[in-house]
């Protein structure tokens, strides 16, 4: 049996994600650097205390660390409706939703905007839930 998966919206939106995922700790890096200097944050233990950054950089690192949690889940659901021939429209959207909530999510929780942050993340797990039906429903 030979497996062969197809680039199509999800996985896409599946790699976008991770992209985000992989680049989005440069900036509170960089807040890091310059609240604490190259040398400390290269160092060994103890870690400083990212209470020390600027309320933006610590808000950054939490929407990362959420995204974290949540990428594996999302990533699974992708693969799996890949695996499963349940990839289609609705999981396409499903993507959709995650993918673009998050940006927003990201956005908002740096920002400070609370509500909007709450929703973002709540349409991106909306998102989670229509790949799960259409996996769950085959």
């Amino acid at each position: 049996m030979k497996l062969q998966l197809v680039m199509n919206t999800d996985m896409r939106l599946l790699v976008y994600t991770a992209f985000v995922c992989i680049v989005m700790w440069v900036p509170y890096m960089l807040a890091a650097i310059k609240t604490f200097g190259l040398k400390r944050m290269a160092g060994a233990y103890p870690t400083p205390s990212y209470a020390s950054l600027p309320q933006w950089a610590q808000r950054l690192n939490r929407a990362h660390m959420n995204l974290v949690e949540n990428i594996g889940p999302f990533a699974a659901l992708v693969i799996v409706a890949q695996l499963t021939g349940a990839a289609g429209e609705m999981t396409a959207l499903g993507a959709r939703l995650f993918f673009w909530a998050r940006l927003v999510q990201i956005a908002a929780h740096t920002a400070g905007i609370p509500w909007v942050r709450t929703g973002a993340f709540f349409v991106g797990w909306i998102g989670n839930i229509i790949i799960l039906v259409q996996i769950l429903g085959r």
